[in-house]
């Protein structure tokens, strides 16, 4: 028996990129709380990504009807038409494009502030190399009243909306249109498809198996159609068949655990990012860290220093690999 049989693992491949992600390369980041993990820790090595813009988005019609409010012209070039609403309590505003964390104290205030979301998705959009697309579920929920696809239910009485399950057919045609949007709005975008591994208690583990299925045939059928600009992503996969064990899940073992994060993390760096952009993190792993570190006395000449070194060091890197505006991105 050969070491590779004998192995006590399986191994997920990871599709080769025609072109592997590098420095320079924006990106944007769509859907569950999965692409927040990816997206986030790439915002930490500074680099120029949009995560999220109005928060988390857990199917495909959700995500096509954002890309469509920010992308998608007006036939007569007025405002967005935009679905807000108050809260129960009248308290606050809100958008049914966007997740909780997305509110204001006036129609008008969260008007404008939706617009600039929107306006930061398309311009980013236009300007990014790839559009990374992460799906949690076929399942969305739509208003009784206008059949508005809602992002969340907002906590808002349960009667106004109608839970649907999308079926493969509708998930094609709603990934399609992003595809389409995306193009449209930059020809030369790349979409990266995944599908998260969270898994939803809340339909049941069959149904939540069902909805990653339908997600999965419909990723594999609009890859096809689109193979020039589209890829799926296995992080499902290697979280299903790789990572067998329950320290790989958060206490609630349903989410991915930190540790399960980490590998993914690493296996897209491995296999998907240029040696260029590896060298890249490695280097700025440091200011990372460094900006990371909780000082015990931030009015101090010592620590005053120290940040002084890291944006020396911030400017240095900048030079050497090329990366525009990388302060403009560091949070």
């Amino acid at each position: 028996m050969t070491d590779a049989e004998f192995s006590l693992m399986t191994h997920v491949e990871m599709p080769r990129m025609a072109r592997r992600i590098t420095t320079g390369d924006a990106m944007v980041f769509l859907g569950s709380c999965f692409a927040e993990h990816i997206g986030e820790r790439l915002l930490s090595y500074a680099l120029p990504v949009l995560c999220n813009p109005v928060g988390t988005l857990y199917n495909p019609a959700s995500i096509r009807a954002l890309l469509s409010a920010a992308c998608d012209p007006l036939p007569d070039g007025g405002p967005r038409p935009l679905p807000l609403f108050p809260t129960a309590k009248g308290t606050e505003w809100r958008c049914w494009l966007a997740a909780t964390g997305l509110a204001a104290p006036s129609r008008t205030a969260c008007e404008t502030l939706m617009n600039e979301r929107l306006d930061a998705l398309a311009r980013s959009l236009a300007q990014s190399r790839y559009l990374f697309v992460t799906l949690g579920t076929s399942v969305c929920y739509r208003l009784r009243e206008s059949g508005q696809t809602v992002a969340n239910c907002h906590k808002m009485p349960a009667a106004l909306f109608e839970e649907q399950r999308l079926t493969t057919a509708e998930c094609v045609e709603a990934l399609s249109d992003i595809v389409r949007i995306a193009q449209a709005q930059n020809p030369d975008v790349e979409v990266l498809f995944t599908v998260s591994p969270y898994r939803y208690q809340k339909y049941g583990f069959h149904g939540s198996q069902l909805a990653k299925a339908t997600l999965l045939l419909a990723v594999d059928e609009v890859c096809r159609r689109h193979s020039d600009c589209c890829l799926y992503l296995p992080v499902y996969e290697i979280f299903m068949d790789e990572l067998r064990d329950y320290r790989y899940y958060a206490a609630d073992m349903l989410h991915p655990s930190e540790v399960a994060i980490e590998v993914v993390w690493r296996r897209l760096v491995a296999e998907c990012m240029s040696e260029r952009l590896q060298h890249y993190l490695s280097d700025y792993e440091p200011i990372r860290r460094g900006l990371a570190h909780r000082p015990l006395a931030p009015d101090s000449e010592s620590y005053r220093t120290f940040m002084a070194e890291l944006d020396q060091k911030r400017l240095d890197l900048k030079s050497q690999y090329g990366i525009q505006d990388i302060d403009r991105f560091i949070h």
